[in-house]
Formats: C-alpha cells, structure tokens, sequence
C-alpha cells in the first residue's frame, strides 16, 4: 500500500507545494510545528532515509539546503532546524522547522493555519527559491 506521501507525488493528495524536481519533493506539513515547517521527500517511496541510496541520499540534503535557506528567507525565525524521525510516514522524509525557540522544534505545539496562510506561505518560500 502506498504511503501517504506517496499518494501526494501521485497527485492523488493534494498538497501546498514548494518546490519540485525529477527525484524530490518539497511540500509544507499540514500539521506544522511552526508557520514554514516544511517536509522535503525523494520521490520514490523508501521507508528510512539512511536506506537511500548514496546519490538519491545526497540529492536529497542537497534539495533541501536550496528549500531550507529559501524558507529562512520567507519566515522571520533565528534559524532552520532539520529533523529526521520517519516514525510516523513509511516513507524518507525530512522536517525543516523555522526555528525561534526549542520548543518549535518538540512536535507537541503545533500551529493552526488557514487555507489561505498555508498558500502565502508557500508562495512566499518559493519566491525565496535560487
């Protein structure tokens, strides 16, 4: 059965997408830690990222370098925290957090958006985007 980040490359999920290439993916987490808490995933479907191999692995952190520094563009934060955890989604993935304080980066205080906030800021980290 395919993940549900899966489904989101095949379109049949829609998403607030930022960024897209031939082997990655780069889309804003519904559920966000933080406003611009995004998740950059490689676009075939492989449970734990240190199961990637070595050019997918690395086209990966490369990928989302370009979407982190975009995001700590976009949103005002101190800095952009990255977490691999991969508990709950069976698929590689990569949390990039705007960072103010450590608690952003807990996984317990989330943030409630709208439609229309998770669009502009989309929007806004793609026009960050080299």
């Amino acid at each position: 059965m395919s993940s549900i980040f899966t489904k989101i490359v095949n379109g049949e999920i829609p998403c607030y997408k930022i960024a897209e290439t031939e082997d990655f993916l780069a889309f804003l987490d519904v559920n966000p830690n933080a406003e611009g808490h995004t998740l950059c995933i490689p676009k075939q479907e492989i449970d734990k990222l240190f199961d990637l191999e070595n050019d997918l692995y690395l086209g990966l952190m490369q990928f989302s370098r370009k979407i982190a520094i975009a995001i700590e563009k976009a949103i005002p934060c101190k800095r952009v925290g990255m977490s691999v955890i991969g508990l709950e989604v069976p698929h590689a993935h990569i949390h990039l957090i705007p960072l103010n304080e450590m608690d952003d980066m807990r996984f317990q205080k989330k943030v409630t958006l709208s439609a229309e906030s998770f669009i502009q800021i989309a929007n806004s980290i793609q026009a960050h985007l080299d």
